[in-house]
């Protein structure tokens, strides 16, 4: 298994627990973080090996990267390899992924690479290493077989942690209710010494968060000299140091725990936007990169939107700041419409939530996913899929 990023971390070890439930004798092993590791999967590398963000940090740290390659392609000899199950990051994924399909392994490619945003020539790639590609985004599929990618739709794995017992997009506080007002109390978690949480989602990695934060915190002392009842929190993932976030002056906890607590969310892109609709926290989403990467990124990018959102609702549901219009004041600005309960702009969000919550499919993705590899382990020999390993 091999997962790059702290949400794939999190995804796999559910993976990683229904396999062992499923073949109690399998033996697991790859690159992952905490939660895989507590899940039954021997580390090789951990996520502070992998988390860089950029064509510069990646050139700079390269022959590390190698080099881990170069473990991983004779671990998949050494230690008979029967399945390879890559987890999202498709940098690295991707070229794994041909190497064991070299050597004859089976390929079950889990959260398939984002070829309908950009580079969609790694479909081929897809076609040519992978028995079977997962998709956890509704409208992923249909590009993939285009291309000739045998795919499967699981759901997303995010229903699986927020299953919600009103029915709705997440459990949010009704209005009045003391989250709604400001007055003292507690309603889902999202007061905090009687004023409403904002949350803050910089990133998982280090380079994202000093890019975003500065801006995010900027953006949440103007709110909090306009709005005195707010309360801020950064959602820091463990594997990033807690002197990176010193400097913004607000207190930090776990994604989860600031999902949880959040009344409304200022938030990077990615799969935390889709975290946060599910739960039914209303946000602003800005991004920023550095100047080469962006240049190169807003010429590749082929969709048009960068929030997970709005591409599942099919409408632009959260507002988007990207680079240079991503300022502290807009960011304000477009958060402060959010904060009353029966604000206009928060009702209609939290509507396109629901929209996004039924086109993400049924809770049961890890089990769906391990019934496949399952299946490839127990199946014929990769060999048979397309003749003898090339």
């Amino acid at each position: 298994m091999s997962a790059g990023e702290s949400s794939g971390d999190h995804h796999g070890a559910a993976v990683a627990g229904e396999i062992r439930r499923k073949l109690p004798e399998a033996r697991l092993f790859g690159i992952g973080g905490r939660e895989m590791a507590a899940a039954g999967v021997s580390r090789i590398a951990g996520l502070d090996e992998l988390s860089v963000m950029g064509g510069t940090e990646v050139l700079r740290r390269l022959p590390g990267f190698l080099r881990l390659e170069r473990r991983i392609r004779r671990l998949f000899v050494t230690e008979d390899v029967r399945l390879f199950l890559p987890i999202d990051y498709p940098g690295l994924n991707l070229r794994l992924a041909r190497s064991a399909r070299r050597q004859g392994r089976r390929v079950l490619y889990y959260i398939a690479p984002q070829v309908w945003a950009w580079r969609e020539g790694r479909a081929s790639k897809l076609r040519r290493d992978c028995d079977r590609v997962l998709t956890v985004l509704p409208f992923e599929g249909a590009l993939l077989e285009r291309h000739g990618v045998p795919t499967d739709f699981v759901g997303h794995p995010l229903l699986d942690a927020t299953r919600a017992t009103d029915g709705g997009a997440g459990a949010r506080p009704p209005t009045g209710s003391p989250a709604a007002t400001g007055t003292p109390g507690t309603v889902e978690g999202r007061t905090c010494g009687g004023g409403r949480v904002i949350g803050l989602f910089p990133g998982s990695r280090a380079q994202e968060v000093r890019c975003m934060l500065p801006v995010f915190a900027e953006a949440a002392r103007q709110l909090a000299g306009r709005h005195p009842d707010l309360d801020f929190i950064i959602a820091r993932p463990p594997h990033l140091p807690e002197s990176l976030y010193a400097g913004a002056g607000f207190p930090t906890a776990g994604a989860r725990e600031a999902t949880e607590r959040s009344w409304a969310a200022l938030t990077k892109s990615g799969t935390i936007t889709l975290e946060l609709a599910l739960a039914g926290v209303p946000m602003v989403v800005g991004y920023r990169m550095g100047t080469v990467e962006w240049a190169i990124g807003r010429r590749l990018v082929r969709v048009s939107s960068i929030v997970l959102v709005n591409l599942v609702a099919e409408a632009p549901v959260v507002p988007e700041f990207l680079q240079d219009q991503l300022t502290a004041e807009r960011a304000a600005q477009a958060l402060e419409a959010l904060l009353r309960d029966e604000a206009p702009a928060r009702r209609e969000m939290l509507r396109g939530f629901d929209i996004v919550r039924e086109r993400l499919g049924k809770p049961g993705c890890a089990a769906r996913v391990a019934r496949h590899a399952i299946e490839l382990l127990e199946g014929p020999d990769s060999e048979s899929r397309s003749g003898a390993p090339c």
